[in-house]
């Protein structure tokens, strides 16, 4: 394929944050040339007038298996919410209500501009995830969701856990061309005994994988890791020989002095999602101060059931202001905001060289927006209207390694109302055997 945009501007995200008025030559799926009154007369050419193109939006912290459970579970501290409905529901799917809820998460990451996710898996029938993962054209990495400890019932014998991981990891892992991935997901730390944290660390080292799990979301939850462990949460990684740039740490929330300099020191990445911490009530991350320090954040808008929503802009806007009261108004400006779901999040899964950023060379992730409409205008800094003003219907087109993924608003790879349909006919099959 050669296909070259025209007309757009163009938020590179490039190590001088440029932002350009001209043109993308991308040939097969790759960026070739970027730049103003380029010329290629063989290639496909789409007229991009006032439109702008983004490095495709990365969300580095979701549950595909949960986006079937959306508005069942409102209004509810952490550890209550994941014993009295999460576990329960999760353990209820079948192949067939797993995969109508990858399919409809999957459909509304993409709409609102998402090319690549790491998600945190189902104990069980992951193949059907990975399976829509490859059909739906999205980048990223999942992995089987790993408990074999606790008074939960939603957990699995030890044997059973590493021997279907490893299943995965050679069926999925570098699927799609590379454009799919394993990502070991053990839960957090209350749920997994000292020996699957061992093997984690192992089959990370081995398939040089990246570690996807929570940590300190919650007051209750942080003192029940100290009362079982001797260790707060960043430092038992540390202790457990966990901590490294592949661990990547959902919320980070309650975090010692001591923790954070274990997160910097160690390289480790913090996903941040807003929306869900404050619907669950667990707290504020102190993002701003991570950053200060050099920390890599990225954003993740977290499971359907404690966000109600999976679309990246709410999730955007939110992480921009929520900080503002804490540590001044002149924090979490937009372009800081903008990274995190651009070349942060490529670095957090260790794609940085491929993707977050408009560059000749990298892989074809595109979002393209619309921002000439009512609730845009006016505006004079491109950066603020898409952190401030922009929302998921603003996405008209979405390529993700040199393939459409999304046009004129609608994806390529689902029927949306057949998505809904399926959605709503599994939801209501598995709460009636629950």
């Amino acid at each position: 394929m050669r296909l070259l945009l025209k007309n757009a501007t163009l938020v590179t995200q490039n190590a001088h944050r440029e932002i350009l008025h001209g043109d993308i030559f991308i040939e097969d799926n790759l960026i070739r040339e970027i730049g103003p009154g380029l010329q290629v007369p063989d290639a496909e050419t789409w007229d991009l007038t006032n439109h702008v193109i983004l490095p495709g939006l990365i969300q580095t912290h979701v549950h595909l298996c949960q986006a079937l459970f959306r508005n069942l579970a409102d209004d509810l501290e952490l550890l209550d919410w994941l014993s009295q409905y999460i576990w329960p529901l999760e353990s209820a799917h079948t192949e067939s209500s797993l995969r109508a809820s990858a399919r409809l998460g999957l459909t509304e990451m993409l709409k609102s501009g998402v090319t690549a996710i790491l998600d945190m898996g189902s104990a069980s029938h992951m193949d059907v995830v990975f399976e829509e993962m490859v059909r739906s054209g999205i980048r990223g990495y999942s992995g089987k969701v790993m408990m074999d400890h606790g008074t939960q019932p939603y957990k699995e014998p030890f044997d059973d856990i590493i021997r279907d991981t490893e299943r995965l990891i050679h069926q999925w892992h570098n699927s799609a061309d590379g454009r799919v991935g394993y990502a070991l997901a053990p839960r957090f730390v209350l749920t997994c005994s000292d020996q699957l944290w061992e093997a984690v660390r192992d089959l990370s080292h081995r398939y040089n994988l990246i570690i996807h799990t929570h940590a300190a979301e919650n007051k209750s939850e942080v003192a029940l890791v100290q009362e079982q462990t001797g260790y707060r949460n960043v430092e038992f990684f540390v202790r457990k020989h966990l901590a490294s740039p592949k661990l990547c740490l959902a919320h980070c929330i309650w975090l010692s002095d001591q923790e954070v300099e274990y997160l910097k020191d160690y390289h480790i990445n913090v996903m941040h999602c807003p929306s869900a911490n404050l619907k669950l009530g667990s707290g504020f991350a102190p993002i701003p101060r991570y950053l200060e320090e050099g920390i890599n954040v990225s954003l993740g808008s977290d499971g359907a059931p404690c966000n109600n929503n999976l679309d990246i802009f709410i999730d955007l806007r939110l992480a921009a202001l929520i900080h503002k009261p804490t540590f001044g108004v002149t924090t979490m400006n937009a372009q800081q905001v903008l990274d995190m779901v651009t070349i942060n999040g490529a670095k957090t899964l260790g794609l940085e060289d491929k993707i977050g950023s408009l560059e000749a060379g990298k892989l074809a992730d595109l979002t393209i927006l619309q921002l000439n409409k009512v609730h845009h205008t006016p505006a004079d800094n491109v950066i603020s209207q898409i952190v401030y003003s922009a929302q998921s219907r603003d996405v008209v087109h979405v390529m993700v390694d040199g393939k459409w993924v999304v046009q004129y608003g609608r994806t390529v790879a689902y029927d949306e109302e057949e998505v809904v349909r399926t959605a709503r006919e599994a939801c209501a099959a598995l709460l009636e055997v629950l």
